[in-house]
């Protein structure tokens, strides 16, 4: 169904966004009258619209489109390259990562510090973060892209207030990231990294399936599932601990307190005490060179991911799983023993194969989808920022 105008009501604040996504979604800079005649809306509206959307750095002009017909040619319109953008911030175990993508979804800045968090303060932790941030920032100030927001993506249960309730393998219990982060003028959202990943799988490139299952692979297995087209969070916003999986319950102590969690056997830690390799760009070099005991520990990784994947396959009746985080550049050797796993024990699959693939967004997903989340925020509600700007301006555009 067409994206229809509202004629009554927040009439402004609806047909900004409409043509805003209009722009975003077109396959080329459409002009003014290719907006008013896929909305519906009368082209002197389209026009004022344009004009707020062009005032506050969201939209901008390109040369003319090309025309079929006689008459002069009109001008293209483009998400802006210099607008507000979204800055995403990633705490996992062993590092941590600080992402600006702007209006247009290109990434600006990325830049990963690599550390062990867990025998790290609290305090240390997000001072350091708060520092990849304020980097972040600069760098996109000096290329003339002002952050609008953040989203911090964070290994653990997060509720709906943003308040990190647990994150089990960074011994956190009840914390206030935002607070900690101290991120001056900004406003800030936290999620589970899984979830900011598996947003920005869904928004990757050109459209693929709007229901899957994006793994991500690191110390911790976390999970987003998104179905059509919107992410499943579950009754209390804590879906996707798929780590958690019982695949074997006779098997080691986890961290969380169960026996033979998923996590033991295709966490990273656990794939690198299998095939002894001291950290995974080891790991890749000795998978490259056809090392056997490191193929056997990514086989048998990939078995026990199948096993589990399958199970949530079953229930949820998904047609795609996305291997994300460090399963992204070890997809080539996991991917076969998921398969066969898959193909074994989803009931369907005889006749609806399920697909098993890389992420579109590699080990980058959850920090590019965290700012990515900012960014369609402002891509979807733009007279806020319209607003906002009209405040610091102190003028109306």
């Amino acid at each position: 169904m067409r994206d229809a105008p509202v004629r009554q009501g927040a009439l402004r604040e609806h047909n900004l966004g409409l043509v805003l996504r209009q722009v975003a979604s077109a396959p080329r800079p459409p002009s003014r009258a290719d907006i008013a005649a896929a909305t519906g809306l009368t082209r002197a509206t389209v026009s004022a619209l344009v004009d707020d959307l062009i005032t506050g750095r969201l939209l901008a002009e390109v040369g003319p489109a090309p025309r079929a017909g006689a008459g002069r040619p009109a001008a293209g319109l483009v998400l802006a390259a210099n607008g507000p953008a979204g800055l995403g911030l990633e705490i996992n175990i062993d590092y941590l990562a600080a992402c600006v993508v702007d209006l247009a979804g290109a990434v600006r800045h990325h830049r990963v510090r690599r550390a062990d968090q867990r025998p790290r303060r609290l305090d240390e932790v997000l001072g350091e973060l708060a520092g990849l941030a304020a980097m972040a920032r600069a760098d996109a100030e000096r290329e003339g892209v002002e952050v609008a927001g953040a989203a911090v993506a964070v290994p653990g249960l997060v509720d709906a207030s943003g308040l990190v309730r647990l994150a089990p393998n960074l011994g956190w219990r009840d914390v206030d990231v935002s607070d900690g982060l101290g991120l001056e003028g900004l406003a800030v959202t936290v999620d589970n990294e899984a979830n900011l990943a598996a947003l920005g799988e869904l928004h990757a490139g050109p459209p693929g399936p709007a229901s899957f299952l994006y793994v991500s692979g690191e110390i911790g297995i976390g999970a987003g599932i998104v179905l059509n087209g919107a992410l499943y969070r579950g009754a209390r916003g804590w879906s996707g601990e798929l780590g958690h999986v019982a695949v074997r319950p006779d098997g080691p102590t986890c961290r969380c307190g169960a026996r033979g969690c998923l996590e033991q056997y295709a966490g990273q830690e656990g794939i690198l005490r299998a095939a002894g390799a001291a950290d995974t760009d080891e790991l890749m070099r000795r998978a490259e060179a056809g090392d056997a005991a490191t193929r056997e520990a990514l086989t048998n990784a990939g078995t026990a991911l199948g096993v589990a994947v399958a199970g949530v396959v079953n229930v949820l009746d998904l047609d795609t799983v996305v291997l994300g985080g460090v399963y992204a550049p070890l997809s080539r050797w996991l991917c076969p023993a998921v398969e066969v796993e898959v193909e074994r024990r989803v009931l369907t699959a005889a006749w609806s194969p399920v697909v098993v693939r890389r992420s579109l967004l590699g080990a980058d997903a959850a920090s590019v989808g965290a700012a990515g989340a900012v960014v369609r925020e402002i891509r979807d509600h733009p007279a806020r920022w319209l607003a906002r700007a009209v405040t610091e301006a102190g003028h109306q555009p």
